[in-house]
């Protein structure tokens, strides 16, 4: 597509030498309404340069200026420079290119040759996978699709807590108060009463703690017991998550756990030893970071136990040598911020150049009721529980507007899964995120049901178009205020991909596409499409048919369906 912006740099630079291309990009504007232009380049700062008044600079500018075909007019307002676009041209500009694109609209090969390694969800085993780690899956999944969809090979990776202390409580807590029949039939219920009765008894028990440790110490030196123990209860765990995914339309290249890297950390030991980083403090191994303001990396505990950091070491190094990896990315909440500056300094002063390419993408934490969530506290919304609530509301929905829809289960369950997703991803990553039962079920404003049925509405009008959509059609008949604002919310479409990716912020997305439904809807709303008038007919069919595309892309990216009837 023609890039406008870069059209504006190329005519201003001519006549604004004093200021190199990339300011000038920079400085460019959206003004807030169509009858000041389509793009505006404020003058203010130039003032100094030529010591005129900066709506003197505009008119000169203006004078001097040799338009590219693409624009109308040049006009000045104040200290500003207003840039009006000829809005045929870029009618039948965007909309071939999105008709002739179809799906790959919007992708792009800056990636080729790159892999992204994308660490996310890794929910604990052992434990229920609750709202809490929702944000994990579904974030990285988001990201993992708009790299891919950029042209990076993605390498998806859940990095089960597999591993780990926990173990040694679930082992004493099963040896004093489990029934093996119960955790068979409810696995995931069983096993977190369990958790939670052994953080109950060790209140007035701590032997109980000592216990924990012991048996972890066994399960990391190879005691059968223990390791057909933490076997059992990890596949059982696995096979309850993969249900989840399923259903929230999550795949993973690899499901490389914490106990993945128990044969791996030697090495990672011993080349930090050769380096003469390890330290011993009080029995324990350690990297000192006293120099970088951070506390000190602990690899190893008194006990000769490993810690997450050795684990997460070890990982880092088998990633590089397997995978070569441009980024690799750790989506995680920000209470790991810490961790992985470690972790990645550690990288760092061993010498490896590539410590530069570890990525912390951090985002806030859930909530429930405005309380954190604790599992050993069993203070837990099971993200099952989320997902079926969110189908049955559809459902109730769809039986009282639209009872004779045709294939309602799935749909019901691609809108409630989708509004569960939106919900998350149309929040800053950053930002904390409270979850209540109230607001969960919300499908009215901008949400997720909202733009799918968007999606559908622009369907029907297809289906009832009853005509191919195709090149053929007369931008001329498209040039009005309604349909332009469409058009342009379409055409900024690629740059929130990228922007997504660069930020590697979804949320991104999730604006963009809520913003190409309003339009839309207004444009639906507003102008009347199945026409007796064949060239106003295709023409705006051509605008549905644009928009029911890029609407499907958005959604494919954030990890949501696009129903073709709702």
């Amino acid at each position: 597509m023609i890039n406008y912006k870069d059209k504006i740099v190329s005519v201003l630079s001519k006549n604004v030498k004093e200021i190199k291309e990339t300011k000038i990009l920079s400085m460019i504007e959206t003004p807030p309404n169509l009858n000041m232009g389509d793009f505006a380049f404020p003058c203010f700062g130039l003032a100094k340069i030529f010591r005129k008044a900066p709506n003197m600079i505009a008119q000169d500018l203006a004078e001097k200026m040799e338009l590219d075909k693409i624009f109308n007019r040049v006009s000045t307002s104040g200290g500003y420079l207003n840039f009006f676009i000829d809005r045929r041209i870029f009618a039948s500009e965007i909309l071939n290119e999105v008709i002739n694109k179809r799906e790959k609209f919007a992708s792009s090969t800056m990636g080729k040759g790159k892999t992204i390694c994308v660490d996310f969800s890794a929910p604990n085993v052992a434990k229920p996978f609750h709202v809490g780690h929702l944000r994990s899956t579904v974030i990285g999944n988001s990201i993992y699709r708009i790299n891919e969809f950029l042209g990076y090979n993605c390498v998806g990776i859940n990095h089960l807590g597999d591993w780990g202390t926990q173990f040694g409580k679930i082992i004493v807590a099963y040896h004093n108060w489990g029934n093996k029949e119960e955790i068979e039939e409810t696995p995931i219920s069983s096993l977190l009463k369990l958790y939670v009765k052994f953080h109950d008894e060790a209140k007035s028990n701590a032997k109980l703690e000592d216990e924990a440790r012991a048996w972890f110490v066994k399960m990391e030196n190879g005691d059968k017991e223990a390791l057909s123990l933490w076997k059992w209860f990890s596949e059982e765990t696995i096979k309850e998550l993969k249900k989840i995914y399923k259903r929230l339309g999550v795949e993973f290249d690899y499901y490389t756990g914490e106990s993945f890297y128990n044969d791996k950390m030697d090495v990672v030991i011993e080349e930090l030893t050769s380096k003469g980083l390890l330290k011993e403090n009080k029995g324990a191994l350690i990297v000192d970071l006293d120099d970088y303001d951070m506390s000190p990396c602990l690899v190893q505990k008194t006990d000769g136990s490993t810690l997450y950091a050795t684990r997460d070491l070890a990982a880092a190094f088998y990633r590089k040598k397997t995978f070569n990896f441009y980024k690799s990315l750790y989506v995680t909440d920000y209470s790991q911020n810490l961790h992985f500056a470690q972790v990645f300094k550690v990288i760092d002063l061993m010498g490896h150049e590539w410590a530069k390419d570890n990525i912390h993408v951090p985002f806030g934490r859930v909530t429930h009721e405005g309380k954190r969530i604790q599992t050993r506290k069993g203070t837990v919304v099971l993200l099952d529980d989320v997902l079926k609530g969110a189908v049955e509301k559809v459902k109730e929905i769809i039986k009282e507007k639209n009872p004779n829809l045709e294939n309602k289960e799935t749909i019901a369950e691609d809108v409630g899964i989708g509004a569960v997703i939106f919900n998350d991803l149309s929040n800053s990553r950053i930002k904390d995120v409270s979850f209540s039962w109230d607001t969960a079920f919300n499908f009215d404003g901008e949400t997720g049901p909202y733009v799918q049925y968007t999606h559908a509405r622009a369907s029907s009008v297809l289906r009832r178009g009853e005509e191919q959509v195709d090149f053929d059609f007369n931008s001329e008949m498209l040039s009005d205020d309604i349909t332009l604002k469409v058009l342009k919310e379409i055409y900024e479409f690629p740059n929130a991909i990228k922007n997504a990716q660069i930020k590697s912020e979804p949320s991104i997305v999730t604006r963009s596409i809520i913003d190409i439904a309003q339009a839309f809807n207004r444009f639906y709303n507003e102008h009347q499409i199945i026409v007796e008038d064949k060239e106003i007919r295709k023409a705006r069919l051509a605008v549905v048919k644009a928009t029911k595309q890029v609407l499907s892309i958005g959604l494919n990216l954030l990890g949501i369906k696009a129903p073709e009837r709702m």
